[in-house]
Order: structure tokens, then sequence, then C-alpha cells
């Protein structure tokens, strides 16, 4: 295997070494026209995978100077108009002549980075969902779970508290070492402590489904969420917007983008305010249980020295506060039966700070690109009120983990390096390698009190407190590496390797502490080590029917870390036992195709994953602590298909259906103090059938200032799914309808808009043990956006 390993990465410098550093400089020039062949000023143009853009003047013409030989890809936008993708070729005599349709009759272009570089979506071999920021905001997507069933076989959601747990094909996130990655401006979100799930001043969305271990890494077995927010430029421009509903929902957004510098020096800002009153109501105290607020912002400064080198410093910060982060009551009967109504004499206010930093480098170099990426991720998350352990109105059981500023901060450092191949595209290879290193501090102190009522619950005393201290240290490294080469003028093959080190340290504690009296150890101070390691390959086929069709075939392998056991009170489940990393392998046809002039995009996927090794969490109560162990396998296929079309002028239809049969071949538990076979189970948070049917028609009412009356409705329908592994937690089928109507034109919008329009009560998020959470109810507002 390390043979293998070392002969790919000699392959791979062999074929860096092969690139032609020197080239002789060059010219692209075009001109942007509409329909009617008039010059489209102010289109902006960029040089995909580049530093590099330009924007058209009154007869719309652009050029970009000292280009070295090769095919390029442009991307042009502008508002009014479908966004646009072109193939040039620098040198070409005379001025290339590219018109722009109307968007109202044409579907966007659409650039994804799935691959760590720039690719027109269509041309790019996987299954890739994108959605641009028009599209993100027509869906009226404020935080990741809102993705469900807009992507197919895609389901998140949460207990309450906002950190959601996400499913893509039946891999789902299980402990807190997610089995989706998700991405945030290039920046690993590394675990469920440090990802920012709000949403927005959003340039796109890109949700890569299956493994992609080769080129993300740990914990991306499931897939990938890259979201990509908009960045400064040469033009200033920015937006205000205002939200008010129901259950006092209020939302306050704004953002600038401006150059300080022109060409030199560019700065963004954006905020968003959200608040609002709790969809449940706590019967102990008669007021509204889980009431939100949250700030969160996102801070930019780019400077381009020159065309060649771009440094972009990046801050993002959310500060979140929950007044009863755990909305839950036990069973289905009694959360169906008494919809939004708890009775919990624990609020466990919720305290949770977030800040993420990187730094970006960038160098288009002659005959590759550089990228390096250095970034910071903090979190302390802590209840300033003790969480109801036994949700109810009994004194009997807390959690309590308000110890400081030292305890329960999460702090991450991550690194990566990547070399890729130049922009042009000047000969059959396209490649891309580089290294990662993260380092992950993880100190929690939590304490699990047992009150006057404790005995009631099964509890030996009452009145005292155990204390769980653990320090965990995580490090890991590792190298990668991808080779696409086009065989023939149709035909690509792509292969992809990737190596993890990971070494995990874990050190705990256990005391007793009565109520009024000194603690002393149950657990002394005990330490383990447990080290892992990876190969993630990757290997695909394209072939190019036409130049609107393209068929792909890929294996590829993703895994999720392993680790070491946290302290519990359970002595059936000993502290610093370690279970190791599972492993999925995946195998994915696709057909992905334009059709009518780019009116409509179909793209279709069948999937069959295997996981082994899986790792199978058990809630050790009531310390809220998991235990995780290696003990199934499982197995998931199924089929999706995407839809966008235009099929008359301003109608917009949209239709996502994925199909998932996600079950374990083998699953044996200990429940109880026996071992039950769980084999044949399905997997849970993941819903047998997802489809949403979007239509939104634009009517023209003032033509020449772009203003119309849009209406839009969502039907989402979401199958079977269970929430525990014994399949006993079960929501039925069920639909949600969201709407959407209001008037828009270049500069001001202003939407009344409606989401679970009929009030449909279902399970979004259930613990094994039988603590059940409701989807959002109705909710209904008002938002008007001006920008500028």
């Amino acid at each position: 295997m390390r043979i293998g390993l070392r002969l790919f990465f000699i392959g791979l410098m062999l074929a860096l070494g092969s690139m032609v550093i020197g080239q002789q400089s060059d010219v692209i020039r075009g001109v942007v026209k509409d329909k009617d062949g008039k010059g489209v000023a102010n289109v902006i143009v960029h040089l995909l995978n580049s530093n590099r853009w330009v924007v058209t003047d009154a007869n719309g013409s652009f050029s970009f100077s000292g280009i070295a030989a090769g095919e390029y890809t442009l991307e042009l936008t502008r508002i009014g108009y479908a966004a646009q993708t072109h193939i040039l070729a620098a040198g070409q005599a005379g001025d290339v002549s590219i018109v722009l349709n109307d968007q109202s009759v044409q579907l966007d272009g659409v650039v994804v980075t799935a691959q760590k570089r720039e690719e027109v979506l269509n041309r790019t071999p996987g299954s890739i969902t994108a959605l641009n920021g028009k599209e993100v905001q027509a869906y009226r997507l404020w935080n990741t779970k809102e993705l469900t069933a807009i992507v197919p076989n895609f389901y998140a959601n949460n207990s309450g508290d906002e950190r959601n747990v996400v499913s893509i094909r039946g891999i789902t996130t299980t402990s807190y070492d997610p089995a989706v990655a998700v991405y945030v401006d290039g920046v690993n979100q590394f675990s469920l402590d440090t990802y920012i799930p709000q949403l927005a001043d959003i340039d796109r969305i890109e949700v890569l489904r299956g493994p992609q271990g080769t080129l993300y890494g740990r914990n991306a077995m499931g897939g990938v969420i890259n979201i990509i927010t908009k960045q400064p430029g040469n033009t200033t421009n920015g937006f205000a917007e205002v939200s008010v509903g129901n259950y006092n929902m209020q939302r306050y957004a704004a953002g600038i983008r401006t150059p300080l510098v022109k060409d030199k020096l560019f700065f963004g800002a954006s905020a968003v305010y959200q608040t609002r009153d709790g969809y449940y109501t706590n019967d102990f105290n008669g007021r509204s249980f889980d009431d939100q607020s949250a700030l969160t912002g996102n801070y930019y400064l780019r400077f381009l020295p020159s065309d060649r080198w771009a440094f972009t410093l990046n801050v993002k910060h959310q500060n979140n506060r929950n007044n009863g982060a755990f909305p839950m009551v036990f069973g289905t009967e009694e959360a169906f039966g008494n919809p939004y109504k708890l009775n919990q004499n624990a609020i466990g206010k919720m305290v949770d700070n977030t800040l993420n930093a990187s730094l970006d480098i960038r160098y288009d170099g002659k005959g590759f690109l550089f990228n390096s990426q250095t970034a910071y991720q903090s979190n302390h998350r802590y209840y300033e009120s003790p969480i109801d352990g036994d949700f109810s109105p009994l004194d009997a059981v807390e959690v309590i983990n308000d110890f400081g500023s030292d305890w329960n901060k999460v702090k991450v450092f991550t690194q990566e390096f990547r070399f890729s191949s130049p922009t042009g595209k000047s000969s059959r290879m396209k490649w891309v390698a580089g290294s990662y290193f993260f380092h992950q501090q993880n100190p929690v102190k939590q304490a699990t009190h047992f009150g006057e009522d404790a005995e009631m619950l099964g509890a030996p005393m009452t009145n005292f407190s155990t204390i769980n201290t653990s320090t965990g240290k995580n490090t890991g490294v590792s190298l990668f590496g991808q080779l696409e080469y086009a065989l023939t003028a149709r035909l690509s093959l792509t292969g992809g390797m990737r190596y993890d080190y990971e070494s995990r340290k874990l050190q705990v504690l256990g005391e007793f502490q009565p109520d009024g009296g000194d603690a002393f150890v149950t657990q002394p101070d005990t330490a383990a080590t447990a080290n892992f390691s990876a190969l993630s390959p990757k290997l695909g086929l394209a072939f190019k029917l036409n130049d609107h069709s393209n068929l792909f075939l890929n294996y590829s392998r993703g895994f999720r870390t392993g680790g070491l056991t946290q302290l519990s009170s359970d002595p059936s489940q000993p502290p610093l036992y370690p279970y190791d990393p599972e492993y999925s392998n995946n195998i994915e046809l696709g057909w992905k195709n334009l059709f009518r002039n780019e009116r409509v995009r179909l793209n279709l996927t069948a999937f069959y994953t295997t996981v082994n090794n899986a790792q199978v969490p058990t809630l050790v109560l009531p310390d809220a602590i998991t235990v995780t162990r290696n003990t199934g396998e499982l197995e998931s296929k199924g089929f999706e298909a995407e839809l966008a079309a235009k099929p008359i002028r301003n109608l917009d239809v949209q239709y996502s259906f994925g199909y998932t049969d996600a079950s374990y071949r083998s699953l044996k538990v200990s429940q109880g103090g026996d071992e039950v076979d769980l084999g044949g189970k399905k997997q849970l948070f993941t819903p047998d059938v997802t489809s949403m049917l979007m239509t939104q028609y634009s009517l023209p009412l003032v033509k020449e200032k772009q203003v119309s009356l849009v209406g839009r409705v969502e039907w989402f329908y979401l199958g079977q799914q269970y929430f525990d592994l014994g399949n006993s937690i079960r929501q039925d089928p069920y639909q949600l309808l969201n709407a959407r109507l209001g008037v828009s034109s270049r500069k001001i919008d202003c939407f009344f808009w409606v989401r679970n329009l009929t009030g449909r009560e279902y399970i979004a998020y259930a613990y094994d043990f039988g603590a059940v959470h409701l989807g959002n109810p109705k909710t209904i507002g008002v938002t008007a956006t001006t920008r500028f």
C-alpha cells in the first residue's frame, strides 16, 4: 500500500515537472451583445481560476492582456441577464462576439469549485447541486437545514440547539464528528462545535453528494456542503434587508462591498441579527420556550498587489442565545397530543459564541496555481442555567457545564497548501496536489446534578452531582493529489488518492460531590492515545456525448475518523475505549444534460454505497454522553433526478427527486445488558423519498425598470424515516407547502412569504431514548430588501 502511494505521488510530481513554465504572452478580446446585437455595458467578465476580472465598456468590449497560450473559461454576469460561461482561446484574431440572453428565457450558467478549481457545473463529473445567490434568496434560505429535499436525498435538522445533523444518501452524522463536511469560503468547519449554520450574503451553495475523501478528507464520507459568500470587487455595492413575522420574528441584514484602492485593496462586510419567540410553550411557568436571538457577521479585506498575487483576510462570527435549547418531550404520543407544549423546571439558557478566521494566499504562476489557507476556529458553548435532563417538571436531573472560559471551548487550527494546473487549458491534463494539517483542543467539564426527586427516576440517592472532566487533543496531517487526463476529445480519466494520519489523546477525570460538600475522585485522572490512518482513492470516467450532454462513472471512498470514548456514569461503558474509523465505498453513474438552448437542465444519477466498520452511537443518560462502537455494516442504494426549466418566458420550474434504500446488513447493539441483533433495520435520519417541486412566475409591470409581480409555490414531500436504530420512532410520509408573493425590481424587493402553509406537525428530530422535537410550525412574514 505504501509503495502504491509513493508511486502515485512520484507520477504526480513527474506530471508537474512536465508543465511548461515559460509561455508566450497573448491577449483575449471580446465583445458582449444582447439578442438584438447591441453592446452590453457593465458586464463583469471573470477569468476562471485566476485573480483577474474586467467590466465591459459602453460598447460591450473587454480584453485581458498578458495571457499565456491556451483555452480559458470566462464567466459573464450582469443584472437582468442569465449568467453565462464561454470558452475562448488566447491569441484569437479579432474580437469574439458573445451574446447574453435575458434571464427570463435562459437558465443561469453555473460555476462550481467541487474539484478545488472553478469549473462549469454541467462539465464537472460528479453529483452536485448548486444554488446561486438569487436562488438562495428566492427559496428564503436562512439556515443550512432548509436545504432539505431541495437537494435530492438530503435531510438536515436539529433538536432545537441549531447544530444540524445532516444525512446524504443515508450516510448520516451520529456524533460530533460529522459524516457530511461543511466548508464556508474554503474553510473546513471541522465539527458540530465550530460551524456556523446561518446563511447570509451568499454567492452560491454547492452540495456534493457521495464520498469526497480524496480532495476533502476526513468526515466527508457522505458528501460536502460548500458555501461561498459574496466577496468585494472593483464596484461598490451592497444591500439592506428587514424581515418581520409571527412569533415576534425580526431579522435585520445588511452588507457592503467596496474598493478602498481601485484594482488593489477591497473591503466587504455583512451582518445579520435575528430574534424570535419560542415555538414551544413551557407549562411549568406559562412562558414561551426556546426564545432565540443570534448576531452573525462576515468581514473581508482583500489585497491584490499584482495580477498574480491575492491575499484575503476573512473573519466570521456567530453569537447565539437560546432560552430553552432543547424543546423536547418524551414520546411521539405526547409530542403530537400536545404539540409545541412541554413541561420543564429547568430552562437550559444557552450561550453559544463561534469565531472563524482565515488568511488565503493565492499565486497565479506560469505553469501552476498555488493556494495557501490558514484558519483558526473557536466555539465556547455553555448554559447559564442548567439543561433539564429528565425533560419533566421533576427536580430530578439537570446538566450543568458553566465552569468558566477555560472549559467547553473548542479551538481548531488548520493549514492547507495546494498546487494545481494553470488557468488556461494548454494540455490534456488537469491536476491538483496538496497537504493539510489540523490541531484541535477540546476541554470539556460537565456536571450531572441529581435533585430532590432523583430517586423517582431510579437514582440511589438525592442532592448530589457527578462531574466528568475530559481534555481532548487531536492532530492530523494528510497528503492528496488528483489527476484528470483527456484520453480523447470526448473521454477523460480521473484518478486520485489521499493519505490521512490522525492522533487523538483524551484525558479524563471523574468526581462525586454531594450538595454543600467537597468533591472526591471516582475516576482517577487517566489518559489514552489512539492513532488512525486512511487511504481515500478515487477513480472516474467522463464521456462527452456532445457540447451539452455528459456521462460520468465514479468510484470513491470516504472515511469518518475514529476516536476514544468519553467518561460517563455508566460502569458498563468504560472511558478511553478506542473505536476505529468507518469507511464508505461508493459507485455512481450520472448523466448531465442541457436542452433547448439552455432552457432545460436535467441531471440523473444512480448510486450504490456500502459502509464498513460503521460507528454506532449510544447516548448514555443522564450524562448526555455519546459512546461509540464499531458494530455495523450499512448498505445504501438509490436514484436522483434534478430538473430546472424555463418552459415559457418568465416561468421557472425546478424539481428534485431522491430515493434512498439504506439499511444495516448487520447491527448488534447492547440493550439492557443483552446483545440485540438489529440487522435489516433502516438507517436513521434518512427519508426513503425526498421530492421538491417549485414553480415561479414573474409578471412584468414596468419593463424598463425591471419591475415584476412574482408568485412562487414550493411543494415538499418527505417519505418515511426513523430516528432510532430499533426503528420504533417513526415519522410517516408528509408534505409541506411554502409560498411567496411580492414585487421585485432592480433595486428593491418586497415579499410576503409563508412556510409550512398547512401547519403540518411532524417529527424533525428525536433521540434514541425517546425525546422528540417537532419541526417548525406555520410561519409567516414580510421581507423588504434594497440593493445599491
